[in-house]
């Protein structure tokens, strides 16, 4: 059937790798027939046979161009992508091309030991028969780490890090001269000097901070920053600047600005909050409401293109942990400067609005104002005014509180999507150990400052977005509107819908997975609804959520989804998020009769901010894992009622219903039966006796353990 080599009778599978292999080496050359046979030793006439025929089947699969009657060349553009590397634990790892297609499985030996998040170069491989899609490294583009926090571990001639995370394929030889005074056991920074290659599979760094003794809250605290490569210190110079800024607000200044000094104001927060960004006001005109929604000026004070300016860009957005936050401006700034503090005069960017009962916006406009706050309050407090306590302006919190009803009421209406996101929150005692768990629900009170922030936000991105569509230049045709951040929501994966179709099929409910947007966020909402109160009502949640795209930042609007707004900005917190710095700026210019600014250098800001905001929220839930685990930590042993909240191929994820703490039930302590993943059903299902577990299934477990390294919560079944 072909030739023999070193004894061996060559097959198809043979002749196939072969080939892949030459082409692999030489992918931007044609190779004829002849050169072919050459190189790979190919001499007798039933291997040349096989040989062309597979070549056939590669072109049909795709993986070869034909170059005239005999000659083959590597279909670079089809074969060659360029995306991001996905590193799995369990060395599934995967390729993520950059136009969203699906991922492609990447063999360990054919990584090129790329790193989690790393942008790389890829060619597909021909398909085996019977085999899935395959991808191999070629070029590795840009390192997404260059830093890793870990624990320390000294030898006699050499050291090491013992990396957290599945960034790293291996552990980091760190040079003895080169560790800063590092001891075993300690966790510590290091910086990534010399990367893998074909002569060393070694990665080699130098430690640049020691964090300190694992276990410690502070510590730990500073290593989940790190490894997100967040910063956990402010830099002195930035500081320093901060402290140079003049506070004081002058007659000039005031003069320029409309006066809001004597109109009732105030702030609204959580208890625990420093940075008050924004504050509502409100007072009785002609036969309507005059509600201003005051925002923090801080383009004021920061300008742009200044060192403070530069590491708010950097940052993006302030960090909140669970017992902490990383702020994006500096202390001096966002918690005395710019807070709208109760009693003291503060410069604010204002949307005012003129209402009627029912909220109706009659009149609007956008100022720069000097206010002077009131009153400061918590939520609690407004909501148990709302409830009938007295209080201090009682009357106008309920005003809002009407009107904000109403404002509610109608984004229902027109469709938006209802999400009630409950936050899981940990009472914390003064060495950071968690004392209570539980979670925050959004009251009234909480509803009624996000109404009007929205209110606020969708009025300024219309303000600036419609413009476009209306104005008609000299040939008629519509003027481009002038660059603008916004904040976009995709509507939902078709494909996530149908999974939610198939999923609750069983269960009796009907998903739309076509139609008009209000259609399909109308049925959404229904489903939610009917769930309320039944056994599958974590399911139709979890699932719903799943089958919605991220919210993001962008100067092309596409509208967003969730709100069912046309126009969406961020305006309303410019002390915690770059973006609505970017807005404030960007209406200030326009509104001074500026010129459009460069579109593609803003598109690039919002590309940073949304990925600051992802690398923040993963930051926020690594410290909610590490708070779980600490606080499980003297309960191993207790049993709970919980619920199944998460289905994998390795075990069921379960959520205690008393404290909210999630813990793994792995695969291996599911006795009695082997268990098959059933991926569309989000269940595992027994295979001799067909026992079933699904995701919202209620269960009792006992806490098995609790691995504060690896911020990980292991249960048993105690059935």
């Amino acid at each position: 059937m072909g030739k023999k080599r070193g004894g061996k009778r060559l097959n198809k599978r043979d002749v196939a790798n072969a080939l892949q292999a030459l082409f692999q080496a030489h992918p931007s050359e044609t190779l004829s027939f002849k050169q072919i046979f050459k190189a790979l030793k190919f001499d007798t006439h039933p291997v040349k046979m096989l040989a062309i025929d597979v070549m056939e089947e590669m072109a049909w699969d795709d993986y070869l161009s034909k170059v005239g009657d005999s000659a083959y060349k590597l279909n670079l553009k089809t074969q060659v992508q360029e995306g991001t590397f996905i590193r799995k634990a369990n060395g599934k790892n995967s390729f993520q091309p950059d136009d969203g297609g699906k991922p492609v499985f990447v063999a360990e030996r054919n990584s090129m030991f790329a790193l989690n998040g790393d942008r790389v170069r890829v060619a597909y491989m021909a398909r085996r028969q019977n085999h899935i899609k395959e991808a191999i490294v070629t070029d590795i583009l840009e390192r997404k780490h260059d830093q890793a926090v870990g624990i320390l571990q000294v030898e006699k001639d050499f050291a090491f890090l013992n990396a957290e995370g599945n960034f790293f394929v291996h552990d980091i030889l760190i040079p003895k001269k080169k560790l800063k005074g590092g001891k075993t056991g300690e966790k510590a920074v290091v910086k990534i000097t010399q990367w893998p290659s074909a002569e060393s599979k070694n990665i080699v760094g130098e430690v640049i901070d020691v964090l300190g003794k694992q276990g410690e809250n502070n510590v730990e605290m500073h290593a989940i920053l790190a490894q997100y490569g967040l910063p956990y210190k402010y830099p002195k110079r930035v500081e320093d600047a901060a402290q140079k800024i003049n506070a004081e607000i002058s007659e000039e200044e005031i003069a320029r600005r409309e006066d809001f000094r004597n109109v009732f104001t105030c702030t609204i927060d959580p208890k625990d909050a420093k940075d008050f960004d924004d504050a509502l006001s409100i007072r009785k005109h002609n036969k309507y409401w005059e509600v201003g929604v005051h925002i923090a000026d801080v383009s004021h004070y920061v300008t742009e293109g200044s060192i403070i300016d530069r590491e708010a860009e950097e940052r993006a957005t302030s960090v909140y942990l669970v017992d902490r936050t990383i702020p994006m401006l500096p202390e001096r700034l966002c918690n005395f400067i710019c807070s709208l503090r109760p009693d003291e005069e503060k410069l604010c960017y204002s949307v005012i609005f003129v209402l009627d009962d029912d909220a109706n916006i009659k009149d609007w406009h956008l100022a720069h104002t000097v206010i002077k706050s009131n009153r400061r309050y918590a939520y609690e407090e407004v909501q148990e005014i709302l409830e009938g306590k007295d209080g201090d302006n009682a009357e106008e919190l309920r005003i809002l509180d009407k009107m904000a009803k109403h404002l509610r009421e109608r984004r229902f209406k027109n469709g938006a999507v209802k999400f009630d996101r409950e936050e899981l929150h940990f009472d914390i005692d003064d060495d950071g150990k968690p004392t209570r768990c539980y979670f925050k629900k959004s009251t009234d009170a909480t509803q009624l400052i996000e109404e009007f922030m929205l209110l606020a936000n969708r009025t300024v991105a219309e303000f600036i977005g419609k413009v476009g569509k209306t104005k008609k230049d000299n040939s008629g045709k519509p003027t481009k509107g002038k660059t603008f951040v916004y904040r976009i929501h995709d509507q939902p994966d078709p494909q996530k819908l149908e999974n939610l179709r198939t999923a609750l099929a069983p269960f009796g409910y009907k998903v739309k997975t076509s139609g008009t947007r209000g259609a399909i966020s109308k049925n959404l909402n229904n489903l939610m609804e009917e769930a309320q109160g039944e056994r599958e009502q974590k399911l139709v949640e979890t699932l719903t959520l799943r089958a919605m795209m991220k919210a993001k930042y962008s100067t092309h609007n596409i509208g967003h989804y969730g709100l069912a707004f046309d126009y969406y900005t961020h305006f309303t917190s410019p002390i915690r998020r770059y973006p609505d710095t970017m807005v404030h700026r960007l209406l200030t210019r326009y509104q001074d009769g500026g010129r459009s600014v460069n579109q593609d250098h803003y598109e690039e800001l919002c590309e940073h901010c949304s990925q600051m905001e992802q690398t923040a929220q993963n930051a926020e839930r690594d410290s909610i894992k590490y708070k779980m685990v600490e606080f499980m930590a003297d309960k191993v042993g207790m049993e709970f009622d919980a619920h199944i909240s998460g289905v994998q191929s390795y075990g069921i994820y379960c959520e205690i219903d008393d404290n909210h703490c999630e813990g793994l039930v792995g695969m291996h302590d599911l006795d009695g039966d082997y268990y098959e993943f059933d991926e569309r059903n989000y269940c595992l299902v027994g295979r001799r006796h067909h026992q079933k577990y699904q995701l919202g299934d209620a269960v009792r477990i006992k806490v098995a353990r609790a691995n504060i390294e690896k911020r990980q919560l292991d249960f048993v079944l105690a059935d």
